[in-house]
C-alpha cells in the first residue's frame, strides 16, 4: 500500500530534560491534529511502547510518529531526556527542520537546557522553546525568561504573555496578534483588559525590539514610532528563527491540551523546508540520512532514515558512503512501535528501510548513484561508566558477542573492549542505568544473561633497590638433564621507562643462542611480582653464568632466568603502582566547590579550574585521579550537578600507592587469588 501524497513533509524533534513532558506533548499534538493518541504511559499510547520505557516511566529510545495537519505532513521525533539515554537523539538532530525544546516553568531548571541548546547551536538547527506544565507555574514569566536567556546563545523571544488569576496561569496573550486565549477553552479569545494592557504593550514592544536587532526595516518603524504590520512581524519571526538568531518561546500545558493547537500552527508557519535541512547536512543530491538502526526480530535490520532531495521507492538502489551498493528490501512508515509497509516515501519523511545490512546511524544513503557523507558530524559519546561482563552460561559466549554487536550498533553510546592487563571484557556506557537497560534488552530480545563485576584496576609494581642475583636450574631426568646457571643485576628505572634487558657476558659462559631464553625467563617472572602484579620500570643485565655441554638447553636457561628474577624481586623492595588519569570535568559553576571536595575524598589532586570556554556559568575542573576512584564517579558527579556533569579522561602516569591503601589492595589481591585456587 502506498503513502498518501501531501504537501511538505517536515521533521520536528522534541527535546528537553526528563520530566518536562516531551512524550506527553507528542501525544497531545497527535490528538490535536486528529490522530489517535493517548496520554504517555497509557495502554494505547504511541510513545514509550517498549517494556523498558514503560518500566521506567520515561523515554529510553527515540519515538517516531507522524500526523497530517492542514494539508501538510509532520514527523515528530521524541528524543529521550535523561542523560543516560540522550545519545539516542544525537544522530537524529542534524536531520530535523526544527527542534522544540520542552521545558518546565521553573527558573531553577533552566540550566538543564544548556547542554542541549549548545548542541543545537553547534548543529545550526532552528529551535523554539515550549514551556510546558504552565498549570504549575508559580513565578512571573519575566523571571523565567531571564533564566532561559542566560543559557541560550541566541536571544529568547517570548511570543506570548501568560495571564494569571490569583496564583494560577489561565491563558496567554499572543503578542504579535494582540489577542488573548483562555486555557479553559482554547477557542475562546479575548482582548486584553485595561489592567493587562500596559503589561501586554510593554511585552510586545520588547519582542519587537528583539526582532528589530536583526531587521533594519522593523527598527526604522520602531524609531519612527510607526506601528509595524502584522505580516512583517510574523515574517521576521519565521526568518530569524530559521537563521538561528532568535529562540521563540510559547507556553502551554500538554497534558490538558492547552497551547498545543497554537504550537501546531506555529510549526506549520515557522518550520523551515526539508531542502534547508538537506543543505545544512551537505547532501548535495537526493539521499536518505540514517538517524538510527535497529534489529526488529523477524524483520531483520531496519534503518530509520529521513528521505531528502527526492522520493524513495521500495526496491530502489542506494549507495553507502564506502561505495557499496544495496537495494531497499522493504519500506515502512513508523507510528510509535507500529510499522506499516508502504511502496514509496516522500521527500522529507522519516521511514524504516529494510535489508540495508551495512547502514549505520549518521550515514547518508545516496539515491543518485554517487557515494556521499554528511557534513555535520556527531561524535559518539565516550563511555564514562563500565562493567566487566561474561556470559552466565559458557555456551552463550558466541551468542553474547553477536547480540552485543547488534546492541552497540543500535546505541553508539555503548562500547565493548578487552582489557589486556586484567583479561576482562568491559561493557562501557553512560551510567549504571544505561548498562542495566542494555542487559535487560540482552535478556528480552536475545535470551542471553550475563554476570557483571566491577572493572579490575590494572595495578603494577616496581622496585626500589638494586642487587645482583644468582640462580641455577639443575635437574636430572634419567637421560639428558637440565642445566642453566645465570647471574643478573636488577635495578629500578625512572617511572614510565618500562623494561630493558642487556648482557655483559664474556668468555661465552652463557652461549649466545641461549641469552634470549634468559630474557624470556626474566619476563616470565615479571608477569607477577611479590605483590601479585606485573612488574615495570626495571632494568636487568645478564652478567655471568655457566652451562653444561650436554644438559644445557633453551628451556633450562629460561627457567634459570625466571628463578633469578623471582628471588631478586623479593630482595629489591617492591612498591605498588596505580594508574592515574587526567580528568577534565565540566559542571555548572555553582557545583565547582562540590566537585573539588568530591575529588579530594577520592584521593584526587585538583590541578585548577577556570570558566568553561564558550559556556556561560560553567567551569572546567582539571584534576589527577586514580583510575580505581573513577569507575563510579559519574553517579556522584551527576547527583551533585542535577545530572549535568560530564568529564573527559586520558591516562597520565603511574604513581606509587603507600600506607593502608596499598596494604588493602595487596590483601584483596591475595584473597582473590586464594579464592580462585579453592574454586579450582
Amino acid at each position: 500500500m502506498g503513502a498518501r501524497a501531501l504537501g511538505l513533509v517536515r521533521a520536528v524533534a522534541l527535546v528537553g530534560p526528563t520530566g518536562a513532558g516531551k512524550t506527553t506533548l507528542m501525544e497531545a499534538m497527535l490528538a490535536a491534529a486528529g490522530g489517535r493518541a493517548q496520554r504517555a504511559g497509557g495502554g494505547g499510547a504511541i510513545g514509550d511502547t517498549t517494556p523498558e520505557a514503560r518500566a521506567r516511566g520515561h523515554s529510553v529510545e527515540l519515538n517516531v510518529a507522524g500526523f497530517d495537519f492542514l494539508s501538510d505532513r509532520y514527523v515528530l521525533i521524541d528524543c529521550p531526556g535523561a542523560v543516560d539515554f540522550a545519545a539516542e537523539g544525537d544522530l537524529a538532530l542534524p536531520a530535523v527542520d526544527l527542534a522544540i525544546v520542552v521545558a518546565e516553568p521553573d527558573p531553577a531548571k533552566a540550566i538543564l537546557l544548556q547542554p542541549l541548546l549548545k548542541e543545537l547551536e553547534r548543529l545550526h538547527v532552528p529551535r523554539l522553546l515550549f514551556i510546558n506544565k504552565m498549570d504549575q507555574a508559580r513565578v512571573p514569566s519575566a523571571d523565567l525568561l531571564g533564566a532561559l536567556g542566560a543559557v541560550s546563545a541566541a536571544p529568547v523571544v517570548s511570543q506570548q504573555l501568560p495571564t494569571w488569576k490569583g496564583d494560577h496561569v489561565t491563558g496567554v496573550i499572543d503578542l504579535p496578534l494582540e489577542r488573548g486565549y483562555e486555557y479553559a477553552d482554547g477557542s475562546a479569545t479575548f482582548a486584553p483588559a485595561d489592567d493587562l494592557l500596559a503589561q501586554e504593550q510593554s511585552a510586545r514592544f520588547h519582542m519587537l525590539e528583539q526582532l528589530a536587532d536583526f531587521d533594519d526595516v522593523l527598527l526604522e518603524k520602531l524609531v519612527s514610532d510607526e506601528a509595524p504590520e502584522t505580516d512583517l512581524i510574523f515574517a521576521d519571526l519565521v526568518r530569524e528563527l530559521n537563521e538561528g538568531v532568535i529562540v521563540p518561546v510559547l507556553f502551554g500545558e500538554a497534558a490538558k491540551g492547552f497551547g498545543v493547537e497554537r504550537l501546531l500552527k506555529a510549526i506549520r508557519h515557522d518550520t523551515g523546508s526539508p531542502e534547508a535541512s538537506a543543505e545544512r547536512l551537505g547532501l548535495g543530491g537526493p539521499g536518505a540520512y540514517v538517524i538510527k538502526t535497529t534489529y526488529a526480530g523477524q524483520a531483520g535490520k531496519l534503518a530509520f532514515a529521513r528521505i531528502l532531495g527526492g522520493a524513495l521507492a521500495d526496491g530502489a538502489e542506494v549507495v553507502l558512503p564506502d561505495g557499496e551498493r544495496s537495494r531497499v528490501g522493504g519500506l515502512f512508515s513508523i507510528q510509535g512501535g507500529a510499522l506499516k509497509k508502504i511502496d514509496k516515501a516522500q521527500a522529507g519523511d522519516v521511514v524504516a528501510l529494510g535489508k540495508i545490512e551495512h547502514a549505520k546511524a549518521g550515514q547518508v544513503l545516496s539515491l543518485n548513484g554517487s557515494a556521499r557523507t554528511a557534513s555535520r558530524a556527531v561524535a559518539a559519546r565516550p563511555p564514562v561508566y563500565g562493567w566487566a561482563i561474561s556470559a552466565k552460561v559458557r555456551n552463550d559466549d558466541v551468542r553474547l558477542s553477536g547480540a552485543l554487536a547488534k546492541l552497540i550498533e543500535e546505541d553508539p553510546a555503548l562500547s565493548l573492549s578487552r582489557e589486556a592487563e586484567t583479561h576482562q571484557t568491559l561493557l562501557g556506557g553512560q551510567s549504571e542505568a544505561h548498562l542495566r537497560l542494555t542487559l535487560e534488552r540482552l535478556k528480552r530480545r536475545f535470551g542471553v544473561e550475563v554476570a557483571t563485576a566491577s572493572p579490575a584496576t590494572p595495578y603494577q609494581e616496581t622496585i626500589t633497590g638494586r642487587i645482583s642475583q644468582h640462580a641455577r636450574h639443575k635437574k636430572q631426568t634419567g637421560g639428558h638433564g637440565q642445566f642453566g646457571d645465570v647471574t643478573i643485576e636488577i635495578q629500578p628505572l625512572p617511572r614510565g621507562s618500562g623494561f630493558t634487558f642487556s648482557q655483559r657476558i664474556t668468555g661465552g659462559v652463557v652461549p649466545r643462542q641461549w641469552i634470549p631464553a634468559v630474557e624470556q625467563g626474566v619476563r616470565d617472572a615479571m608477569e607477577k611480582g611479590p605483590l601479585g602484579f606485573p612488574v615495570v620500570d626495571v632494568a636487568v643485565t645478564l652478567t655471568d653464568g655457566g652451562y653444561h655441554s650436554v644438559d644445557s638447553s633453551e628451556m633450562a636457561f629460561r627457567q634459570a632466568g625466571r628463578l633469578a628474577m623471582d628471588e631478586g624481586l623479593r630482595r629489591c623492595g617492591s612498591v605498588l603502582l596505580e594508574p592515574i588519569e587526567r580528568l577534565s570535568i565540566y559542571v555548572p559553576s555553582a557545583c565547582t566547590s562540590g566537585v573539588t571536595s568530591l575529588l579530594s575524598a577520592r584521593r584526587g589532586q585538583v590541578l585548577g579550574f577556570a570558566p568553561r570556554e564558550g559556556w556561560s556559568g560553567w567551569d572546567t575542573v582539571e584534576a589527577f585521579l586514580p583510575r580505581a576512584e573513577r569507575y563510579d564517579l559519574i553517579g556522584e558527579l551527576r547527583s551533585l550537578s542535577q545530572g549535568l556533569g560530564s568529564f573527559e579522561i586520558s591516562f597520565d602516569h603511574m604513581a606509587e600507592v603507600t600506607g593502608r591503601t596499598a596494604d588493602d589492595i595487596v590483601s584483596r589481591q591475595r584473597g582473590e587469588k586464594a579464592a580462585r585456587s579453592e574454586a579450582r
